[in-house]
């Protein structure tokens, strides 16, 4: 089944205090839509799915691994499976694309509420 959506339209589910998640899921892989608050945090924590990443808006620091990256509108990266990675906001808004493969399944039953 196809799906077209406006990410921006839909109904925003809390990941972590401050930062909110727009997901799409898809059969095989999933886009997830991340606004993160001025401060807000993202703890550190690690899964089994490969996460691929851009920042779109804002300024993001990417500890992975125990190294911190700042990322810029722009920036993107790449966190195999079972690697160690947090993210936060120091001082503004920002704004994260993220693909899963394969799909959360947990966040999929997070927004099923």
């Amino acid at each position: 089944m196809t799906q077209v959506v406006d990410l921006d339209a839909g109904a925003w589910h809390e990941l972590a205090p401050g930062v909110r998640m727009q997901p799409l899921f898809g059969e095989g892989a999933m886009l997830n839509l991340l606004e993160f608050d001025p401060g807000a945090r993202v703890p550190e924590h690690d899964h089994p799915h490969e996460q691929l990443g851009m920042v779109l808006e804002g300024d993001l620091v990417l500890r992975v691994g125990g190294v911190e990256h700042r990322l810029r509108p722009g920036s993107a990266y790449q966190i195999p499976g079972q690697v160690p990675h947090a993210a936060w906001t120091e001082s503004g808004r920002c704004r994260v694309l993220d693909v899963f493969h394969p799909v959360r399944e947990d966040y999929r039953e997070r927004v099923a509420g």
